[in-house]
């Protein structure tokens, strides 16, 4: 009993040879999981580079406004296609601005009807980008959710292979029953390793999607409520578009 452990050797539980050791039942649970937490990972990176990238971005074009500039030279400033939220925003409501006044003079329910189409072209906006910033949330949840269960099933799995090793073997000697253990419980360690990265990356960005969201709204109601005091209208809360 002594010798066993040196006869399985400290490298014979290392993760590659866990991997290298495993049937290939364990093998496809193991590369999945794998897979599934580099997935998260990229995610996760990607999308923290972008909310940063997004609030100093907005906070840049929030200062030009707050600035004292005119809307229309904030505008143009930041060019006919803009690649960020808040400018595409400000161009939307001066294209229905410019419209709208094009036609030249405009009675009471000509100036209502230009300030409807500001808010649903901001309602628009918004609403396209908060799909934008919303993308891969769902793939970080489907990790979160579904990696615990593959592990799970790689541990079961081993269980039933360390079980089918003693009837095999007739064996009770631990040397025979802890590899198989040891890859199962492997395979429980990397479902854990890609589900709580992606859970808590999960909750952080949606909380971070929450509030940029509530920025963009925020914003969409400064500019409707500026178009609204440039018509000679009273600028109350945006309509529900």
């Amino acid at each position: 009993m002594s010798e066993a452990p040196a006869a399985l050797g400290a490298d014979a539980f290392n993760a590659v040879s866990l991997f290298l050791n495993a049937d290939w039942v364990g093998k496809i649970v193991m590369l999945g999981l794998a897979a599934a937490s580099l997935w998260s990972w990229t995610i996760i990176i990607t999308k923290t580079i972008r909310f940063a990238s997004l609030n100093q971005a907005a906070n840049r074009f929030e200062d030009q406004v707050d600035s004292g500039k005119s809307l229309e030279d904030v505008a143009q400033a930041a060019g006919e296609n803009p690649k960020e939220p808040l400018p595409r925003m400000l161009q939307a409501a001066m294209r229905e601005w410019r419209d709208g006044r094009g036609r030249g003079a405009l009675n009471e329910t000509q100036t209502a009807l230009l300030i409807q189409r500001v808010d649903r072209a901001l309602d628009s906006t918004v609403a396209r980008e908060s799909r934008k910033v919303e993308e891969g949330l769902g793939s970080l949840a489907i990790v979160a959710t579904a990696s615990p269960f593959v592990g799970l099933f790689g541990t079961v799995w081993g269980i039933m292979t360390a079980f089918q090793s003693i009837a095999l073997q007739r064996n009770t000697n631990l040397t025979v029953v802890a590899p198989a253990i040891a890859q199962a419980l492997f395979a429980t360690a990397i479902g854990l390793a890609a589900a709580i990265p992606a859970y808590i990356a999960y909750n952080k960005f949606s909380t971070d999607a929450g509030k940029f969201s509530a920025r963009l709204e925020g914003f969409a109601d400064d500019l409707a409520a500026a178009v609204a005091r440039r018509l000679g209208t009273t600028a109350g809360q945006r309509g529900e578009g």
